[in-house]
Parts: C-alpha cells; structure tokens; sequence
C-alpha cells in the first residue's frame, strides 16, 4: 500500500475535531517527503486542515462551517508523543481549575521533562516549564497538588483557608497507597513542598507522612507561607512560619 493511501487511511480513522502531527501517522522517516505531499492534497481537498508547521487537525463539519479543535485538542500533540503522557497543564489554568483562584490565565503553562515549549496556536499561548517528576497518565493528580503546594504563596488572589481546605479534601480522598505515593513523588519537589505537605497530611492524622518527610528535612531550616497558624494548627511543627 502506498504512503498516500496509509495516510488517507489514518486520517479517515481520526475522529472529527483531532489533531495530529507526523508522527502520529505511523510512517518511518524515509516516507515523510511523500507524507508532505499527501498531506498537502488532503488539504486542498478540506479533509485536513494545518494549525501550524508540522501540526493539521481533522475538521468537524456543522450547519456553519468547519469546527476549529477545541483547548484540548489543541495542546494533545504537545503533551503526548504517540501514547505516551510527557506533560500536564500546571500554573494558572490549573490552579484555577482547582478552586485556588479566580483568574484565567492568558497564557497555558505546561510541565514537561522532554522538550522545551513555546509557541503559539490559534491565538492560544503555550509554554512550558521544567517537571519536577516525569508525567505520566497515572501520576498527574499527585503533580497537580505538589505544584500547587509549591507555588502557594504565588497564586494570585489566594484565599487561604479555603486553599487549605481544597488541598486537604483532595489529599484525604486518596486512597492510602495513593497517599503514599503522593508522598515518595513529594521527595523529589523542594523542601518547602515537603513541609506543607506534612503540615497537611499529620493535620489530618496521617502518621506515615512523618518518616519520609521528616527526615528529609533539615530540622534547622524554616519554609515562609506566611501565617497558616489559623488555617492549618500542624504548621508549627513542620517550621512552617
């Protein structure tokens, strides 16, 4: 078969609305000057339509035209290579989702261990920052809260005590080894990080946050949250000032 109609294959089998890159069309490299060019009479055929260099999306059809791809579909290509989860949503948009803040954020901050992010797609900003742990489908809830704990005292119009009760809510629905976890990914996040999480977890009366965390802190060193004492009494213990 050839590359032309593997490709028309592919694409026939991408769900309307999805975008795509290359690399996803499951071609080898000696094949990607015949994609080019299938590509591009797939295009002037409306099946395809390009976003930006290297990045096409199958267009939903309606009463009113073809749909553009919504946020989602817009930032897969940059958090996945093929299956592979590389990178989540973090900053504002995700501390907005969380209840942490009421702003929107003109930008989309990603986090992401592989490659480095910055550019530009139907007038939607994306950059990245450096993951602290590598991303995987099955860790992103725990990063989600960790960098929340990291950029608290950043978050932008933080209501405090509703902040704790949103961590703590989330942090008691995991189930026990998900507590755990949350805790082992926690090591790898500064001390800072460590702190509050401990502060939050024995607020709770989780006693296994102690071992872990504790030692892995500095007993002569203090992490500034400004006043937790009426929202999380733990905050003492942790050096949290």
């Amino acid at each position: 078969m050839s590359t032309a109609k593997r490709i028309k294959e592919k694409v026939s089998s991408f769900d309307e609305g999805t975008t795509f890159k290359y690399d996803q069309l499951g071609i080898d490299n000696s094949e990607y000057g015949a994609a080019t060019k299938a590509i591009e009479r797939l295009i002037s055929k409306g099946v395809v339509k390009r976003i930006s260099k290297g990045l096409f999306y199958k267009p939903k059809k309606s009463l009113f035209g073809d749909l553009k791809p919504n946020e989602k579909q817009l930032l897969k290509p940059y958090m996945y290579e093929g299956d592979n989860r590389i990178a989540y949503i973090t900053g504002l948009s995700l501390y907005n989702r969380m209840g942490l803040t009421t702003q929107v954020p003109k930008n989309i901050t990603l986090a992401c261990n592989k490659k480095r992010i910055n550019t530009e797609i139907d007038n939607l900003n994306i950059k990245s920052v450096k993951s602290y742990v590598d991303p995987n489908t099955e860790n992103i809830l725990f990063l989600e809260i960790l960098d929340a704990i990291k950029d608290f005292k950043k978050i932008p119009d933080l209501d405090i005590d509703n902040a704790i009760g949103q961590l703590q809510e989330r942090i008691h629905d995991l189930s026990t080894t998900d507590r755990n976890k949350l805790i082992t990914y926690a090591l790898q996040y500064p001390p800072r990080v460590r702190a509050l999480l401990g502060a939050l977890l024995t607020d709770q009366e989780f006693s296994s946050a102690f071992p872990k965390l504790k030692n892995s802190l500095n007993p002569l060193s203090s992490y500034k949250f400004g006043s937790l004492g009426s929202s999380l009494s733990t905050a003492q213990n942790w050096n949290i000032v």
